[in-house]
């Protein structure tokens, strides 16, 4: 009897230290579903990149993570152990896009408050003198005269716009222009696409109020060879299709030498 006993408690001695494992196992994992959960809505957004306006900085089908903090109003003490910061000059930046704040965007800053911004025939000047722009690309085969000699009289626009950014757009053209420049006013940016001459950006609709701008694209964390139409389809069997294609090709669809890229401000 004393012998069965024993046996008895040996097993369960050997079974207590997998239970232990297990239930801490499931515990961190929980914790860490947590974590995620709260960094997605907290301290972090992920966001696809759906159009080519930012080439080739980023790509359609690039997967970002937005650091939502970099931006973030500092409380009087929180500074001191977080970088917050304003947008500067050349960062890129994820913000709701003035027209339509349900959509999300990504572009650069081009000129923050107090900047004056002129571009002539496709070089952009701040403040009078012409800055250098490695990130742009220039992809269209012909010249525009709106797009490329910014600002000019609507007149001239390429684009027509719609009843919501022809207002904008016309507020900051009678607004903001002064001795052919635009002056960034207070609370105010100014922002373009890196793929320049395809990008709908400030020159079409205005400028990115500071509260818009919801924090800085930081981290490539997965890149999928997509198209624009896979990316924002307009019906259930379209996203389910998309799906299946992801799941199909996901290892020969995925570019590999962009996951996990750093996203820099040049």
């Amino acid at each position: 009897m004393r012998m069965l006993l024993m046996e008895v408690t040996e097993e369960e001695e050997a079974v207590r230290p997998v239970r232990l494992v297990m239930r801490n196992f499931i515990a961190e994992w929980a914790f860490t579903v947590l974590i995620m959960l709260f960094a997605s809505t907290s301290l972090g957004w992920s966001y696809v990149i759906p159009t080519g306006s930012m080439e080739d900085t980023l790509l359609v089908g690039d997967h970002i993570f937005v650091d939502k903090l970099s931006y973030s109003p500092a409380s009087r003490f929180a500074h001191v152990l977080l970088p917050y910061q304003e947008p500067r000059d050349g960062d890129v930046i994820a913000f709701h896009y003035p027209v339509d704040p349900a959509q999300m965007f990504v572009k650069r800053v081009i000129g923050q408050p107090g900047d004056r911004i002129r571009i002539v025939n496709q070089q952009v000047y701040r403040n009078g003198i012409a800055i250098h722009e490695p990130y742009v690309h220039h992809k269209a085969p012909f010249f525009s005269a709106y797009r490329d000699n910014f600002p000019m009289d609507m007149a001239w626009l390429d684009v027509a716009p719609d009843a919501r950014r022809n207002k904008l757009l016309r507020k900051m053209l009678s607004q903001d222009v002064k001795d052919g420049e635009l002056v960034v006013p207070p609370g105010s940016y100014f922002a373009m696409g890196d793929n320049r001459d395809n990008s709908l950006d400030s020159r079409y609709w205005g400028l990115v109020p500071r509260d818009n701008i919801v924090g800085k694209p930081v981290l490539i964390f997965w890149s999928y060879d997509a198209t624009t139409e896979e990316l924002m389809p307009g019906t259930g069997g379209e996203m389910l299709r998309h799906m299946l294609s992801v799941g199909e090709h996901f290892m020969t669809r995925t570019r590999w030498n962009r996951t996990l890229k750093l996203v820099r401000p040049d």
